[in-house]
């Protein structure tokens, strides 16, 4: 039987209640041509589980930001998962490891299909007319756009044949694809990820199936407008690993990394693999095709930075902080060399949460913005370290590829800064003129202040807080402007 561990304390710790408020306090003022929505996806547990080190494994928790005429709207709710509901009626914690059937109460001891323990937690997705929310170990469960209540699963039509689907699909901003993809495709611990083209009406046009080099996660991905690259190695798994009740994930310094590039009028015959120097590749910036070159910008770690959620193989500890730097590679296709060259574009710790303005997304771009701890700014460490377990970002850069200077915006000495997200400003297509919007966490107040800032100027601060009487903490979110979905 699953046994209940102690409840997370600090500003993860679960709050265990729906939310909803009417034209939310703010400072400064709301630009007016703000029309759409700030949806975020994170994990907020309905009944703790017996792993105190149990990494994304919370219940899934969509919130929303909805901004209409220069006012604010919030609400907050669970995503009813068949997980969810089971628990909900047990009143009780029935699941174990993060992904791994094997560590499960008996009561649902016979549910093997990653589909039915997804706790959709990562990520939301807004195309073809729908709202989803996102988790890499099943489908995406759709959500109703005005009041956030659970749809259910969705297959794309039945179309749609992988068990899992990436918390990081790509929208082609030229065509409006949906380019997306699941790995560990047939089961726990499988080599295979099979690839789709999702068209702008929501039917799979494409799919193929590859085998990757070995078992790792692939987290995200990059799109260019010829290509599609899938990074991926070092984190690994096995079924023997699931079987011996282990935590789905562990860090293993001896493989190298590795990433996969299929052409988008290719056959799954024509994927390449490429190999280099351990990495511990989760998030991408954005991706180009140049020639017989494939450039893919990104904030990769040197090491295993999940540590403690996802242990060392070896169980040896992560002794030092690791640190995302941002990087260029580049893929000569033209050539028979399997590996890449890499270049470190700004060598200081970020985040690796990086964005761009979606309208350049698989073109060339000259910006990325990302979370960053500024040292040359005052920062209450000692709250950090109580209350979100030591390392955050308080400031948001927007770096340029070009120049590879950075404008920064400084959040405050007790707020820590997650994800940003980029808003085009109506009307323009210049790149990068629009608004930076994140959630800063209050570590003095224990609440969260959402911050609206001119993402031409970050240096001259925000235009406008969005303040919060509570703790609002997630892992992703995107902006859906408000003629893309039937919000209220």
């Amino acid at each position: 039987m699953v046994q209940i561990a102690a409840v997370p304390a600090g500003y993860f710790a679960s709050r265990r209640f729906e939310a909803s408020i009417v034209d939310c306090e703010v400072e400064g003022q709301i630009p007016a041509d703000m029309d759409g929505a700030f949806v975020r996806v994170g994990g907020d547990k309905l009944y703790p589980g017996p792993h105190k080190q149990d990494g994304p494994n919370g219940d899934g928790y969509v919130s929303m930001f909805r901004f209409k005429n220069g006012k604010v709207d919030y609400s907050a709710k669970w995503v009813r998962t068949e997980r969810f509901g089971n628990e909900l009626a047990a009143g009780r914690p029935l699941y174990g490891w993060y992904r791994n059937p094997y560590d499960d109460d008996p009561a649902v001891a016979d549910i093997m299909h990653p589909q039915r323990r997804t706790v959709s937690n990562t990520a939301p997705l807004a195309h073809a007319g729908r709202l989803f929310a996102l988790k890499e170990d099943g489908l995406p469960y759709e959500l109703d756009p005005q009041s956030l209540e659970t749809i259910g699963a969705w297959d794309f039509h039945g179309r749609y044949k992988s068990q899992t689907f990436t918390a990081h699909p790509k929208i082609d901003p030229v065509s409006g694809d949906l380019i997306t993809y699941g790995y560990e495709a047939t089961g726990p611990a499988t080599d295979d990820l099979f690839i789709y083209t999702i068209d702008r009406a929501g039917h799979v046009a494409r799919e193929w199936r590859v085998k990757v080099p070995y078992v790792s996660m692939i987290h995200d991905m990059a799109l260019t407008q010829k290509h599609m690259i899938f990074p991926g190695g070092g984190m690994v798994t096995s079924l023997e690993r699931l079987e011996q009740r282990k935590i789905h994930w562990a860090w293993d310094p001896t493989k190298p990394s590795y990433v996969g590039i299929l052409p988008r009028d290719g056959d799954a015959k024509d994927m390449r693999w490429f190999f280099g120097p351990k990495r511990n590749m989760v998030h991408t910036f954005n991706a180009r095709s140049e020639g017989d070159k494939v450039i893919l910008e990104a904030p990769f770690f040197d090491d295993n930075f999940l540590f403690p959620a996802f242990p060392n193989v070896d169980g040896s500890r992560v002794v030092a902080p690791q640190r995302a730097r941002i990087r260029r590679l580049t893929f000569d296709l033209a050539s028979r060399d399997d590996s890449w060259q890499e270049e470190i574009l700004w060598d200081a710790p970020v985040s690796d949460l990086g964005r761009v303005d979606p309208r350049f997304l698989s073109l060339r771009n000259r910006y990325g913005f990302v979370n960053y701890g500024d040292p040359e700014r005052p920062f209450d460490q000692t709250r950090a370290d109580e209350r979100m377990n030591g390392g955050v970002s308080n400031s948001y850069i927007r770096f340029d590829f070009d120049t590879r200077r950075i404008d920064r915006l400084f959040a405050g000495d007790v707020h820590a800064v997650g994800e940003c997200c980029f808003v085009p400003r109506t009307g323009s297509h210049e790149e990068g003129d629009g608004y930076l919007i994140g959630v800063a966490s209050n570590l003095a107040e224990m609440t969260s202040e959402l911050i609206v800032a001119d993402a031409r100027n970050l240096a001259a601060g925000e235009v406008a807080r969005v303040m919060l009487p509570f703790r609002s903490p997630s892992l992703h979110g995107i902006w859906v402007p408000g003629d893309a979905l039937p919000f209220a």
